[in-house]
Protein backbone atom coordinates (compact mmCIF):
# COMPACT_ATOMS: atom_id res chain seq x y z
CA UNK A 1 0.00 0.00 0.00
CA UNK A 2 1.39 3.37 -1.02
CA UNK A 3 0.34 6.45 0.95
CA UNK A 4 -0.45 9.36 -1.37
CA UNK A 5 -0.76 12.88 0.08
CA UNK A 6 -1.87 15.65 -2.30
CA UNK A 7 -1.77 19.24 -1.04
CA UNK A 8 -2.61 22.52 -2.75
CA UNK A 9 -5.32 21.17 -5.03
CA UNK A 10 -6.53 17.99 -6.72
CA UNK A 11 -4.85 15.67 -9.18
CA UNK A 12 -6.50 13.15 -11.49
CA UNK A 13 -5.76 9.49 -10.69
CA UNK A 14 -3.91 9.11 -14.01
CA UNK A 15 -1.39 11.77 -12.98
CA UNK A 16 -0.92 10.20 -9.54
CA UNK A 17 -0.32 6.84 -11.24
CA UNK A 18 2.26 8.55 -13.47
CA UNK A 19 4.23 9.77 -10.42
CA UNK A 20 4.12 6.27 -8.92
CA UNK A 21 5.43 4.77 -12.17
CA UNK A 22 8.17 7.43 -12.31
CA UNK A 23 9.32 6.44 -8.82
CA UNK A 24 9.43 2.74 -9.77
CA UNK A 25 11.37 3.55 -12.95
CA UNK A 26 13.85 5.93 -11.33
CA UNK A 27 14.41 3.87 -8.16
CA UNK A 28 13.81 0.20 -9.14
CA UNK A 29 15.84 -1.18 -6.20
CA UNK A 30 13.78 0.67 -3.56
CA UNK A 31 10.36 -0.09 -2.09
CA UNK A 32 8.02 2.91 -2.41
CA UNK A 33 6.16 3.61 0.83
CA UNK A 34 4.51 6.94 0.01
CA UNK A 35 4.48 10.11 -2.06
CA UNK A 36 3.79 13.72 -1.07
CA UNK A 37 2.53 15.69 -4.06
CA UNK A 38 2.41 19.45 -3.53
CA UNK A 39 0.60 21.42 -6.25
CA UNK A 40 2.23 24.81 -6.81
CA UNK A 41 0.39 26.53 -9.65
CA UNK A 42 1.31 24.71 -12.86
CA UNK A 43 4.02 22.67 -11.09
CA UNK A 44 3.88 19.60 -8.86
CA UNK A 45 6.61 18.97 -6.31
CA UNK A 46 6.98 15.26 -5.61
CA UNK A 47 8.66 13.90 -2.49
CA UNK A 48 9.09 10.12 -2.41
CA UNK A 49 9.28 8.06 0.78
CA UNK A 50 10.93 4.65 0.70
CA UNK A 51 10.99 1.77 3.16
CA UNK A 52 14.24 0.74 4.76
CA UNK A 53 15.80 -2.23 3.05
CA UNK A 54 17.09 -4.88 5.43
CA UNK A 55 20.58 -6.09 4.68
CA UNK A 56 22.63 -9.05 5.69
CA UNK A 57 26.16 -8.66 6.96
CA UNK A 58 28.66 -10.43 4.72
CA UNK A 59 32.08 -11.53 5.94
CA UNK A 60 35.04 -13.21 4.33
CA UNK A 61 35.55 -16.48 6.15
CA UNK A 62 38.12 -19.04 5.00
CA UNK A 63 38.24 -17.45 1.55
CA UNK A 64 34.47 -17.27 0.99
CA UNK A 65 32.08 -14.33 1.23
CA UNK A 66 29.26 -15.54 3.47
CA UNK A 67 26.43 -14.16 5.55
CA UNK A 68 25.88 -17.26 7.70
CA UNK A 69 27.63 -20.57 8.23
CA UNK A 70 24.54 -22.72 7.68
CA UNK A 71 25.75 -23.97 4.28
CA UNK A 72 29.27 -24.86 5.47
CA UNK A 73 30.18 -28.52 5.89
CA UNK A 74 31.73 -29.77 9.14
CA UNK A 75 35.31 -29.20 7.94
CA UNK A 76 34.65 -25.57 7.02
CA UNK A 77 32.81 -25.00 10.32
CA UNK A 78 35.83 -26.40 12.21
CA UNK A 79 38.17 -24.19 10.16
CA UNK A 80 36.08 -21.12 11.04
CA UNK A 81 36.02 -22.05 14.72
CA UNK A 82 39.81 -22.48 14.81
CA UNK A 83 40.68 -19.23 13.06
CA UNK A 84 42.39 -16.37 14.88
CA UNK A 85 40.10 -13.38 15.27
CA UNK A 86 41.89 -10.05 15.41
CA UNK A 87 40.43 -7.17 17.38
CA UNK A 88 41.11 -3.47 17.71
CA UNK A 89 43.37 -2.27 20.53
Amino acid sequence: MIDINVTGGKLPQEEIDYYIECAHTKYPEKHLRGIDLEIDGDFVNAKYHFSDVPFQRIRRITGYLVGTLDRFNNAKRAEEKARVKHGLQ
